[in-house]
């Protein structure tokens, strides 16, 4: 196909001498004139910045809403999965890493009309952008946003956080739910050494930012074997987590399985996370789940009040639902804080490729 010619970006600011500076992700990349900025998709043409995979999909997929992981939102619910190429991290473990840290601009054409209408066709209620960070295409799937809710569709960012001020007050009024995923629970060491980023500070402020615009947040933290399960810093963001965003945010503690340059790393042994696990709810933190570990108990959602099972999963499953219309817990009457509910008709939903 023919080299992209880009879509103009919002997210920048113009400098002197035919510089831009994209605002889009903390990095603040100054881009000279015929220059793009750290991801390769946002490029400096003629003084201005474009975005190159605006409307080209590198991955379409129908998934269900609790692989995002989104336990407290929308349960039940379909999303078609979209991602671009390109990335403002350079994850040494990353699973998408073939379309991740792609430099060459490619994908298929998905225009938001397109997009929005394969949602339906494929009978989702939701869009999400993911795969790679969608901060990077902002102004691509905020045009898809705006075409999904006008036709009565939800939308979600699966992302790393690492976003400036500008991107939240650009994107935040949009998004109806966002998955944060820390990596190595934002130690500053793991994010230098294995991501190529400086630290969490930004992620915290995102996170901060786009709670106060009312968008439903989940925390996830990725646990790295050896060199990325500090309980120091599990706790620590443990701890900003309840402060910050309230002790009723959803956290997930996710296994890590060894991919891309990092295959020599074991999987997270279970009974680390389950340490951890109790760490984060000695914190304070109500809803503690462990991901990527199938047939767990702490895969379930539990009464904070009475211990019952309030929901009860498998992987991406919801095998009982145990709360009223009103989604107070059948024993105790204590309600769990989740958008929606559990449809009466509900049937599981696997990952489905989108033809």
């Amino acid at each position: 196909m023919l080299a992209p010619v880009g879509h103009p970006a919002s997210l920048y600011q113009p400098l002197e001498g035919g510089k831009v500076r994209c605002t889009a992700c903390a990095r603040y990349c100054t881009i000279p004139e015929g220059s793009h900025g750290f991801c390769f998709v946002r490029k400096n043409v003629g003084g201005r910045l474009v975005l190159l995979s605006y409307g080209l999909a590198s991955a379409i997929q129908v998934d269900p809403v609790e692989k995002k992981p989104l336990s407290h939102f929308r349960p039940g619910t379909r999303v078609l999965s979209i991602g671009t190429v390109g990335c403002n991290w350079r994850c040494q473990y990353c699973q998408n890493a073939e379309i991740s840290q792609e430099r060459e601009v490619s994908g298929r054409d998905l225009s938001p009309k397109e997009a929005v209408a394969s949602a339906h066709r494929y009978g989702c209620q939701g869009v999400t952008f993911t795969y790679n960070e969608p901060t990077i295409f902002a102004e691509y799937a905020v045009d898809v946003i705006r075409r999904a809710h006008d036709e009565g569709l939800f939308a979600n960012f699966v992302t790393n956080g690492y976003m400036t001020p500008e991107a939240v007050e650009g994107v935040g009024p949009h998004l109806d739910a966002v998955s944060i995923d820390f990596k190595g629970s934002g130690e500053a060491g793991f994010l230098r050494k294995y991501i190529a980023a400086k630290g969490p500070e930004p992620i915290y402020e995102s996170a901060v930012g786009l709670k106060k615009r009312g968008v439903h947040i989940e925390i996830t933290d990725l646990i790295v074997p050896e060199v990325g399960e500090s309980v120091a810093a599990t706790r620590r963001l443990a701890r900003f987590v309840r402060d910050e965003l309230g002790p009723s945010t959803p956290f997930h503690l996710l296994r890590f399985h060894p991919d891309y340059k990092m295959q020599q790393f074991p999987s997270t042994p279970v009974a680390t996370l389950e340490r951890l696990h109790a760490f984060v709810r000695a914190e304070g933190l109500e809803y503690v789940y462990l991901g990527n570990v199938w047939g767990h108990p702490l895969e379930h959602t539990y009464c904070p009040k009475c211990g019952a099972i309030a929901v009860e999963r498998f992987g991406f499953t919801i095998r009982s639902w145990n709360l009223d219309s009103e989604n107070r817990c059948r024993g105790c009457r204590h309600r769990i804080p989740i958008v929606g509910r559990l449809a009466d008709d509900y049937r599981p939903t696997f990952a489905t490729p989108v033809a």
